[in-house]
């Protein structure tokens, strides 16, 4: 069995002397040294500062929003974010869980990213932020979008959860937007079991998302605001600092899976445009049938040979069961959600296992 992705195990014994540490502190939540550590090792590694680790992607989404006031509630309307239907669910229903209305705007055809002029016309007077995504890792536009927030007023809060370690312009990606959220989760290029992260632009708004995390929690008997309980413990932070250590043997080997699908996969296949001014992290490998049933026919015959490949992002959540109050209809992210699949990505596949996989491909595509 092949499967769409494998977790990233480091050195066993690495992350046994880590554990042995924290039986030896029987320190294992709270602001840890282990999360201390990792907190100062990613901000170097990533070139951010102001990174708060939380206990995952979707409650730093959900933090985010609060730290920054897109979630005031004392408000006669409806607060409303606009956002993008091409994405994982979490995007969208972490603005709902905060009492925002998401608002959609269509992707670019070919980035699949927000379209920053579809932005603009989705504006309206109880706009309060905009939440793109870096779908797969592509850096959205970020000039445009900071321009039309610029002349709107709104807050961005980027959901960079395919993100991680993607610069733009030879600066971390992660310092667009007033917030940039990361997940952590298992799946991830890199990850903590579970776990997630908020990059601030402004240390106030990190100083305030420190206590919010805490269930706003300001001194030994006070509680500034209302909070939730957001924290990362000492478990998640030993495999992240295990997983850290070995990020770039693992990159690498990623990056010669992907070259192989650069090289192998048929020319008929569509592939995501790359912001040239970006690396790539090779998280996923994305690609676009000319039709749904010829889509459909590819997983069926991976299927058949047991490999696994998944319908990211299926359906567009303008269309998805779960009812997010919009009304509204995306077709562009509509038409590439039908058409695309992510085919397997991780460090140790072998090139028999990749050729297969092509091969498979190229056999639904001729036919």
């Amino acid at each position: 069995m092949i499967p769409v992705t494998k977790p990233y195990l480091p050195s066993q014994q690495k992350l046994k002397d880590y554990i042995d540490s924290i039986y030896e502190r029987q320190w294992l939540t709270n602001n840890g040294v282990l999360v201390q550590e990792l907190t100062q090792r990613l901000e170097a590694y990533l070139g951010v500062e102001n990174l708060l680790l939380v206990s995952n992607g979707t409650l730093a989404l959900q933090v985010a929003y609060r730290s920054l006031d897109i979630a005031e509630s004392n408000r006669a309307a409806t607060p409303e974010a606009i956002t993008t239907p091409f994405t994982f669910i979490a995007t969208a229903s972490s603005l709902k869980w905060e009492g925002v209305q998401p608002i959609f705007a269509d992707i670019d055809s070919n980035t699949w990213c927000i379209d920053p002029e579809k932005i603009e016309a989705a504006i309206t007077p109880n706009s309060r932020a905009i939440v793109p995504v870096h779908v797969f890792g592509n850096a959205c536009d970020v000039e445009a979008i900071d321009r039309v927030a610029a002349r709107h007023k709104l807050k961005i809060v980027y959901d960079a959860s395919h993100a991680f370690g993607v610069r733009f312009r030879n600066q971390s990606l992660l310092n667009y937007g007033d917030a940039s959220t990361l997940s952590f989760h298992a799946t991830k290029l890199f990850h903590t079991i579970e776990g997630g992260a908020i990059v601030f632009k402004r240390k106030e708004d990190h100083q305030r998302a420190t206590k919010l995390i805490n269930f706003g929690i300001t001194g030994p008997d006070s509680i500034g605001e209302l909070g939730i309980n957001a924290k990362m413990n000492e478990f998640q932070a030993a495999m992240g600092l295990c997983v850290l250590d070995e990020i770039e043997s693992n990159v690498t080997a990623r990056s010669l899976v992907s070259r192989h699908y650069d090289k192998h996969l048929p020319l008929c296949v569509e592939r995501q445009q790359w912001n040239m001014e970006a690396n790539s992290n090779h998280a996923y490998l994305p690609v676009v049938f000319e039709s749904q049933a010829q889509a459909l026919a590819v997983l069926h015959r991976l299927s058949e040979a047991g490999v696994t490949a998944r319908r990211y992002f299926y359906p567009s959540l303008d269309q998805a069961e779960l009812e997010m109050g919009t009304g509204q209809t995306m077709p562009v992210s509509r038409d590439i959600a039908s058409r695309i699949l992510c085919l397997p990505i991780y460090a140790a596949l072998k090139p028999a296992e990749l050729s297969l996989i092509t091969d498979l491909v190229k056999e639904v595509v001729a036919s």
